[in-house]
């Protein structure tokens, strides 16, 4: 139980340390959340979006705390 909880309070403290990343995966998971609602016969491209973007935003945060 001890090691869940620090395994879970490692997951929370990467979002709490980084506010960008967690508003940026907020978007995106608002963003394919709008799509797969207006289009729900086309819900791939919801998640299509969700993991690309979810990708990407990872990427351009992990670059930009290696230049600070």
């Amino acid at each position: 139980m001890f090691t869940l909880g620090n395994v879970l309070c490692g997951l929370v403290g990467l979002f709490i340390d980084d506010g960008t990343l967690a508003l940026a995966m907020i978007a995106i998971v608002m963003i394919a959340g709008v799509i797969a609602t207006l289009m729900p016969d086309v819900s791939l491209v919801a998640g299509a979006i969700w993991v690309v973007d979810c990708l990407v935003v990872l990427l351009a945060d992990k670059v930009s705390a290696g230049r600070r």
